[in-house]
């Protein structure tokens, strides 16, 4: 019987892996390489945008945050949950794919929308004129793609992406006046 485990070829574990992960902050890159831990533990052939969220909430701050309270963040990871169990498995037969177009160098085990959420990460980083790209970062960039399976998600649970992305800005906006912070204004 074959494995429902996807196979990461060594290279993506290498060089392409390294590169991917080398501006990413240390809770960044440990929100990856949980979502990467996930999509191997739910047999799915590809880290996608859900997996990503799902790992973003449960590990950074600022992300769980920028969300309309408990109740919210709540719902969310319950459909979260309920993806990895069975709800997502009408994804696992395709690639989450966007009207964006085809990523270029896209790494191998990485949806194209996941891998674009990536690269929009780094460059919100860069705009903000940061070397590193943090959860938040990620997290608008998920949002931004409406054909995005954690924009369905983020539907499904009530979240006005608008909103969401709103809540974003105003945070980083936040954070720059004040040199860091905690709370969403």
């Amino acid at each position: 019987m074959p494995s429902r485990t996807p196979r990461q070829p060594a290279a993506e574990s290498g060089s392409r892996r390294a590169e991917l992960d080398a501006g990413l902050t240390a809770e960044l890159a440990s929100a990856v390489a949980g979502a990467r831990r996930r999509a191997v533990r739910d047999g799915d052939r590809q880290v996608d945008t859900a997996h990503l969220l799902h790992t973003l909430l449960e590990t950074d701050p600022q992300v769980h945050a920028v969300f309309d309270g408990g109740p919210q963040v709540a719902r969310l990871l319950g459909y979260l949950v309920q993806r990895s169990i069975g709800y997502g498995l009408r994804w696992q037969s395709r690639v989450e794919d966007s009207a964006a177009g085809p990523t270029v160098g896209e790494p191998e085990g990485w949806s194209p929308v996941a891998a674009g959420a990536m690269g929009a990460a780094h460059e919100r980083a860069a705009r903000r004129g940061e070397d590193r790209a943090r959860g938040i970062d990620l997290l608008a960039a998920i949002a931004a793609d409406p054909e995005s399976r954690a924009v369905e998600v983020l539907g499904r649970a009530g979240v006005d992406v608008r909103v969401l992305l709103t809540r974003i800005e105003a945070w980083l906006e936040f954070e720059d006046l004040v040199g860091g912070g905690e709370a969403v204004p």
